[in-house]
């Protein structure tokens, strides 16, 4: 689906009066845009969105930017330095606000509060900041208790007073998984120590909380891979799940955007390194069912990672905001979507069908109760009777007709299920059946190898014999030269006598006679 903007030839204040419903919509902004990035913080706060930080090219960003979301003019914060350095954690840390990106912005009143997040002077532990908007002073929170580590691409979210952080990346790069809450009365950390598997270590993911009492992880990212699994965890017995989730198939993200709106959580963005995520996704929170809000394309600023997305209310409508991101390049334009409330007949997957069909009987009569005892003071009994009956049936009825609906959808999810199943079984068997070949295979080659490592062992043997003949061989041919040597030198010496006994007169007679004496 494409992008439409929007038509400002009448009162630009009434922009959000001419918008579709789930269409994503490029606001025609005035006055100076803030520089294009990702990684950044968002909120809004009566009708202004809030910009704060990020990066761009490799480096941190330290400015607050502002859209009046009635106007849709850009202006940038300026803010003052808090005076009073009493309730500062590390004074020093107040010359200026920080240039930080993968930190985290929440709404608290008319206040402003930064967590986490990188930045080129990075403190041990993780900093509270806060803007406030009514005085525009800039401050830092002093905290006490088991304060975190500091870390970045962390998820916090709002339950009552309490801020809850899961996981991030610290600045050794180590990824967590653990969770902290910080009390919003007391300014006071407590680590939570959680039971069952809790999600892989990760950052980059979104979280929210449901009901006040369940903390939801989706996605985000290890240093290798991506994740599209769901976690929750029950904020009361904190313990760890992985729920059953149905409806659409959802890819694998991280760097994401999301924003809840009563019942469902919006996510968009993200990407897994390799594509952004075009998808625009909606999780029924209740029914843990995974719908497609709307696609755009691979390269449009919506399917961007880093992005930041809000939600805002203007004439009692509510809308979704997103800005920023990065997809191949840097991007600072501004979206709204207006979401279209959806009902559904589907049991909340938080309680049983029976407690669900037992909260609506006991639901029903007691406006059933209420609605005739103030029909009782101006009918009769008879009367009272009938409309009593007449109200319990129509009750029943509509009761039948969700039960059938979601039998309907039930025996459609079903019959989903089980066509699954069948692929998933042919696939299965198809990789026994491929396992088994290459077992074959594997002993096959084996008994090959077990043949080469045999006939290598007689090769050696062969050759050790060898190189011992060869010693004997050395061994002969040092003895056959020895021999060889004395042979000559005796020939020398043999020749050396002969040339005396030629030289010498009447050769041997003479010698002989030489030798007698003298009578």
């Amino acid at each position: 689906m494409g992008i439409e903007e929007i038509n400002v030839d009448s009162d630009i204040k009434d922009w959000h009066l001419s918008l579709a419903y789930d269409q994503w919509v490029q606001l025609p902004v005035t006055g100076s845009r803030p520089p294009a990035r990702y990684k950044h913080a968002a909120e809004v706060v009566d009708e202004k969105l809030y910009i704060a930080g990020g990066s761009r090219n490799g480096r941190y960003l330290s400015d607050i930017q502002v859209l009046d979301l009635r106007t849709l003019a850009w202006s940038k914060l300026k803010l003052y330095m808090d005076s009073n350095p009493d309730n500062l954690e590390d004074s020093s840390l107040l010359s200026a606000f920080p240039a930080i990106s993968g930190h985290s912005m929440i709404k608290w009143g008319r206040k402003l509060l930064l967590l986490g997040g990188h930045s080129k002077d990075p403190s041990d532990y993780v900093v509270v900041r806060m803007v406030d908007l009514e005085t525009n002073h800039y401050s830092i929170l002093k905290t006490s208790g088991k304060i975190p580590r500091a870390r970045g691409g962390q998820s916090i979210t709002v339950s009552g007073c309490r801020l809850i952080m899961f996981g991030g990346e610290d600045a050794s790069r180590q990824l967590l998984n653990d969770i902290y809450i910080l009390d919003l009365e007391t300014m006071t950390w407590d680590i939570v120590e959680t039971t069952q598997t809790p999600p892989a270590p990760r950052f980059d993911h979104t979280a929210a909380v449901h009901a006040e009492r369940y903390l939801l992880v989706f996605g985000g990212c290890s240093h290798l891979t991506c994740f599209n699994d769901l976690h929750l965890l029950d904020l009361q017995t904190m313990e760890w799940s992985q729920p059953q989730i149905q409806g659409d198939t959802v890819n694998p993200r991280a760097a994401h955007a999301s924003v809840t709106l009563d019942e469902n959580w919006y996510i968009v963005g993200g990407g897994d390194n390799k594509n952004g995520a075009s998808e625009a996704l909606v999780l029924n929170m209740s029914k843990l069912v995974w719908s497609v809000l709307t696609s755009v394309k691979e390269r449009d600023p919506l399917a961007s990672e880093g992005i930041s997305l809000c939600s805002t209310i203007i004439n009692g409508e509510k809308f979704l905001v997103a800005f920023g991101g990065y997809n191949g390049k840097y991007n600072n334009e501004v979206f709204v979507l207006r979401p279209k409330l959806k009902d559904s007949l589907r049991p909340k997957i938080f309680q049983s069908p029976a407690a669900a069909a037992a909260a609506a009987s006991v639901t029903a009569a007691y406006a059933l109760t209420t609605k005739t005892e103030l029909d009782f003071t101006n009918t009769e009994d008879s009367n009272y009777e009938e409309v009593q009956m007449k109200n319990s049936k129509e009750d029943f009825t509509a009761e039948i007709n969700a039960i059938t609906e979601e039998k309907k959808m039930l025996e459609s999810s079903l019959t989903k299920v089980r066509e699954e199943n069948s692929k998933l079984q042919g696939s299965l068997n198809e990789m026994n059946n491929t396992h088994a070949e290459l077992s074959k295979e594997l002993i096959s080659v084996q008994g090959q190898l077990a043949s080469e490592r045999s006939r290598c062992f007689k090769l050696e043997a062969q050759i050790s014999e060898l190189q011992k003949m060869l010693e004997s061989l050395q061994s002969i041919e040092d003895e056959v030269q020895v021999l060889r040597n004395q042979k000559s030198a005796l020939e020398q010496q043999m020749e050396l006598a002969s040339a005396s006994q030629r030289q010498g007169s009447g050769g041997i007679w003479q010698w002989i006679a030489g030798s007698t004496p003298n009578s």
